[in-house]
């Protein structure tokens, strides 16, 4: 579980990004974060894993105090933590399965992972993901050939290779085709189901956060103003998270798409054009 109690994030210039948040996220549950552009999302996540150093308040991860740690501590902690990036953040000289493998070198030495020089159970694993999230064929292919889906579907692979028990996921379909962004957000929770692993997912499009994701958090202003399930999303609920707008078109869904949509699992041929 992760419980976050009062998190602050004040800057130099005075300005709080962050004011005093509480949260739970127990294991395994997927949670939407929505709100305006400076709302504090992209900051809350970055500070439970510490990218972003916290003002004030705790990031408890099962029950060990994040905002407490030391450099040591803290990389251990991180590696229970996996990141999942907007802009993908791969190395673009790499192959595909340097880019998985470079999850592990949390728990690698250095010398090791310098020669990339990895077990052969990490091997395997990064060939299980790869098929997983549809990658089988690309492991060898460097990461600048990819179109922007399996770029994403890179970064998912080598956060899961960390075996966290949270993923953090910041603003993961920003650059992607709708067809595409659906079939990232299901794939993230499928996987998150399977491995029973809690997740918060920053994301813009509410109507994508609705389909996919049972429980939302809105922010405004660095605090939270609803937390409830995705069906309690009503106008007035969204003027209170992003101001005055006629949200009607914003929340009504096709009960026909979602979770049991199109799946992930394609022929080569669809899954290919879904993916550039």
């Amino acid at each position: 579980m992760l419980r976050l109690e009062g998190l602050t994030k004040r800057y130099p210039t005075g300005d709080e990004a962050l004011k005093g948040v509480d949260l739970e996220v127990p294991k395994g549950q997927v949670l939407a974060l929505i709100g305006p552009s400076g709302a504090g999302k992209s900051t809350l996540i970055r500070c439970v894993n510490r990218l972003v150093e916290p003002t004030g308040g705790r990031a408890v991860l099962d029950d060990v105090d994040v905002t407490a740690l030391g450099s040591g501590g803290l990389r251990q902690a991180r590696r229970r933590m996996g990141m999942i990036f907007q802009e993908y953040a791969l190395v673009e000289r790499l192959t595909v399965m340097e880019n998985v493998l470079s999850g592990r070198l949390g728990y690698v030495g250095f010398w090791r992972s310098w020669f990339r020089k990895y077990p052969q159970s990490d091997i395997d694993e990064a060939f299980r993901l790869l098929d997983r999230v549809g990658l089988t064929e690309m492991c060898d292919k460097r990461a600048d050939e990819l179109s922007g889906g399996q770029r994403q579907r890179v970064g998912i692979a080598r956060a899961l290779i960390q075996d966290p028990a949270l993923l953090l996921v910041d603003e993961p379909t920003a650059s992607l085709d709708p067809k595409t962004s659906r079939q990232i957000m299901r794939l993230i929770c499928e996987l998150c189901e399977e491995r029973n692993l809690a997740a918060i997912i920053n994301i813009h499009d509410v109507l994508l956060a609705q389909m996919f994701v049972p429980r939302i958090v809105g922010l405004r202003l660095g605090e939270v103003v609803y937390d409830g399930p995705a069906d309690g999303l009503s106008p007035d609920v969204l003027t209170e998270i992003y101001g005055e707008e006629d949200w009607e078109a914003t929340i009504k869904k096709d009960p026909d798409e979602g979770k049991d949509g199109d799946s992930v699992e394609e022929s080569p041929d669809e899954h290919m054009q879904g993916l550039t």
